[in-house]
């Protein structure tokens, strides 16, 4: 937090741009008025007075607090309620986002997965498969482990284990190679067509399938649900009618995420399903090359690509350390509810410097002529030129009443 409010975001740069024309153009201002009013009235003294004037009141302080001061209270209200902010330019870019990607395990979903429905040629299958997912390190496998050990089932030995990122895993088993995962994997050269309706109605019920098969043919299917959170839906709803695009992304089959992302009100054209890990951060470009400003919510090692791709990356608390050392944002809350109540903080920080950076300039230019005309003394001009810088600070520390 404290890195966030020393940083600067890059509408500081029109505050640059206009103090490197505004400091060298008040400096002629101020030797023009020594000379115009020495010349004209003789009283030099006079004159080094409005000159000295015009110095004081057009004082840049206040173009150079409007920036910082304003990122300084941003960032600390962001971190008071519990979102963690790494810097201005992320502080910056959240104000313009027009696309969400939401990863579904974890983020839309509790990320909590239950065993939910099992069919298997022989019950001694249950071993093999709490087996192979012994040796997985995929979220799913923790689900799989906990129904074995409530079914009694055993750990077996297993030899030549390999992970499949997307797609499963595999392993020997007392000299049988199996394989457990997606339909596209496992069903290589089996047929799936004595279980198609079975896996049909646990797709279109939502639920994730693993297909378990040996060398010959198809052996049993399990399926796993997980559920959603209670803020998913009000979460997606708020960013819409902002007018943002809300996009869900999975490595479930389609029918499993269109059935998901209907339960939260996202169309089905903005669901990227039976998406592989190396893949998520594709999806990002694709936005992006179409114009889209894209926020990537997610909290899983395989979202970290995507969460370093995309224009601001925003990671769950409840995530992998990997997540959220990648993304821009933390939501410390782990609640999607948060990443619309980040939007909204940071385009109230970006309209505070806007007003900041406005009266700051308004404020010299209409005192400058005041000054050279001799209607403001250096006193004076100095209480007018630290009241700006105040007037500022307190227009900046007002964000402070925003209510989320």
């Amino acid at each position: 937090v404290e890195d966030a409010q020393g940083s600067k975001a890059p509408i500081q740069q029109i505050a640059d741009k206009i103090s490197g024309i505004f400091v060298p153009a008040v400096l002629i201002a101020a030797a023009v008025t020594l000379l115009i009013t020495g010349f004209v009235t003789g009283d030099w003294q006079t004159a080094v007075i409005h000159s000295v004037a015009v110095l004081v009141i057009a004082c840049p302080c206040a173009l150079g607090l409007a920036t910082p001061t304003a990122i300084m209270v941003g960032t600390g209200l962001g971190a008071k309620n519990g979102i963690l902010i790494k810097g201005g330019q992320a502080l910056e870019t959240a104000s313009h986002i027009t696309s969400i990607i939401l990863d579904k395990t974890g983020t839309i979903t509790a990320g909590k997965p239950q065993v939910t429905d099992l069919s298997l040629k022989e019950e001694r299958l249950l071993d093999v498969i709490v087996s192979l997912e012994n040796q997985s390190e995929h979220p799913l496998a923790q689900a799989i482990l906990n129904y074995g050990k409530e079914q009694g089932a055993q750990t077996l030995p297993v030899s030549e284990f390999a992970a499949i990122p997307g797609f499963g895993i595999t392993g020997v088993i007392a000299g049988i190679t199996y394989r457990l995962g997606t339909k596209d994997y496992v069903a290589e050269r089996e047929n799936l067509e004595s279980y198609s309706s079975v896996l049909d109605s646990w797709s279109a019920a939502g639920k994730t399938l693993m297909i378990l098969a040996d060398e010959r043919e198809i052996l049993g299917a399990i399926a796993v649900a997980d559920t959603i959170k209670e803020t998913s839906k009000k979460a997606i709803c708020d960013l819409q009618t902002q007018g943002i695009k809300v996009f869900m992304l999975t490595g479930d089959n389609q029918k499993a995420a269109n059935h998901i992302a209907k339960q939260v009100g996202i169309p089905e054209e903005n669901v990227f399903a039976e998406v592989l890990p190396e893949d998520k951060s594709a999806k990002v470009q694709y936005l992006q090359e179409k114009g889209e400003i894209v926020g990537m919510v997610g909290d899983g090692i395989n979202d970290a690509p995507a969460l370093a791709l995309a224009d601001i990356g925003i990671a769950m608390g409840s995530g992998t350390d990997i997540a959220m050392e990648t993304a821009d944002v933390t939501l410390i809350h782990s609640d999607l509810t948060y990443v619309d109540k980040m939007i909204q903080l940071s385009q109230a920080t970006i309209r505070k410097i806007k007003q900041n950076l406005f009266w700051a300039f308004v404020y010299n230019t209409i005192g400058i002529p005041f000054a050279a005309l001799g209607f403001l003394n250096p006193i004076v001009a100095g209480g007018a030129m630290a009241f700006s810088s105040v007037s500022v600070l307190l227009n900046s520390l007002s964000l402070n009443r925003k209510k989320f």
